[in-house]
């Protein structure tokens, strides 16, 4: 590994996983070894942004002042093409089994990935 890629966690709009080239497994959160089968031989991809919704939770109440301003908004969590599942925000009217795609917005005054119904 060169180093790692750049993702929406560091400004970038992109989303970044783990493969374990020992077993296989992906894994979205970064870490130093695979969490499957410990392995440390990881290679990081960028995802497609496609996915679809396993879960949603549309949010009414703010949890800090910086949210106050976007309520309501959607919590969604998102099984990607790529074989991992993660949390990000998403357009209120998502459904579980909705095909979505993922774009970037300001939130709370940071990036994050925001999915949208797959066109």
């Amino acid at each position: 590994m060169s180093g790692p890629i750049a993702d929406w966690t560091k400004g970038a709009e992109a989303i970044v996983y783990q493969t374990c080239n020992a077993c296989g497994a992906r894994q979205y959160f970064r870490r130093s070894f695979c969490a499957a089968c410990g392995s440390p031989d990881l290679a990081e991809h960028r995802a497609s942004g496609a996915g679809t919704v396993y879960a949603t939770s549309l949010v009414c109440r703010a949890a800090t002042p910086e949210t106050r301003a976007h309520v309501p908004y959607n919590i969604v969590l998102v099984d990607a093409d790529e074989g991992f599942r993660m949390m990000a925000h998403g357009d209120n009217d998502l459904a579980i089994g909705d095909k979505v795609s993922a774009r970037f917005r300001q939130f709370a005054g940071r990036l994050v990935p925001y999915f949208a119904k797959a066109e």
